[in-house]
């Protein structure tokens, strides 16, 4: 993705769930770190001003932030939009009303689905996740969302892909809809014995990504200080200047054959 096209914004970091995996350690008892609305406006009205594409809005549970109707307007008014959700939290009360009011051609939702049956998806996120999981789902597609659905593995155990697709296939998920993710060595899993994959600035395509705190490199890495390219959230033009001086050295090293670029300043 050519660096400003995309845009990532945490709206938070709490969650209902406390997936083992999770690379922004969420959890029910994490600090919620909410991204105020007036922030996440003014970022998303530099980013289109830069010429932005797309948006993408994760947490945390996004939906558990109070005002994620009115950061997901903002966003949709900006660039086609996707909301990364477990898909738990909105099938009723407010959260239903947001998510009924939002923008059906603008905004995509991204459902995180580990398998096809329970036992699986509920080992890694909680007793119970895969059914209200699924509920949610069929919820989003009755209202007529756009849902693309997301399955995180491990590298040493990976998911009956299968399974998975026939389940895909019986809900008419289209094939670009569809995405197998490894898990990254990062916040929860950064500890755990399990397979994942290392991440750092050098080997991690830059995503640029806003959250309370400033901006970071990429979404997997918002617990990673050494991956914090800002600790602010505007101007973005000057994140991005950073990322691109730093996608620079890392080109001209790779050019000259230097496999590390060991900075001091």
């Amino acid at each position: 993705t050519p660096l400003g096209h995309r845009l990532w914004l945490y709206t938070n970091f709490h969650c209902n769930l406390a997936c083992a995996y999770c690379c922004a350690e969420s959890s029910p008892a994490a600090p919620a770190q909410l991204l105020p609305v007036t922030t996440a406006r003014a970022v998303l009205a530099e980013f289109a001003a830069l010429g932005g594409q797309e948006v993408y809005l994760t947490g945390g549970e996004p939906f558990l932030h109070a005002e994620i109707g009115e950061i997901v307007a903002a966003a949709a008014a900006v660039a086609p939009t996707t909301i990364l959700s477990n898909a738990m939290v909105w099938q009723r009360g407010a959260r239903r009303a947001a998510l009924e009011a939002m923008d059906r051609d603008r905004v995509r939702l991204q459902i995180s689905l580990d398998s096809a049956e329970p036992a699986r998806h509920d080992a890694i996120r909680g007793a119970g996740a895969h059914a209200r999981a699924v509920e949610g789902i069929r919820t989003a597609l009755g209202l007529g969302f756009r849902v693309r659905i997301a399955a995180t593995w491990y590298a040493d155990e990976p998911g009956d892909e299968a399974a998975w697709t026939r389940l895909l296939d019986e809900w008419g998920i289209p094939a670009d809809d569809r995405l197998i993710r490894p898990v990254a060595r990062q916040g929860y899993a950064a500890t755990s014995e399990r397979a994942g994959e290392h991440v750092t600035v050098d080997a991690l395509a830059p995503e640029p990504t806003v959250t309370a705190s400033g901006v970071w490199w990429h979404p997997v890495a918002v617990t990673d200080p050494a991956m914090q390219v800002a600790d602010r959230s505007t101007p973005l033009a000057a994140a991005f200047d950073v990322i691109r001086d730093t996608v620079a050295v890392q080109d001209a090293a790779r050019t000259e054959g230097r496999r590390h670029v060991f900075r001091c300043a």
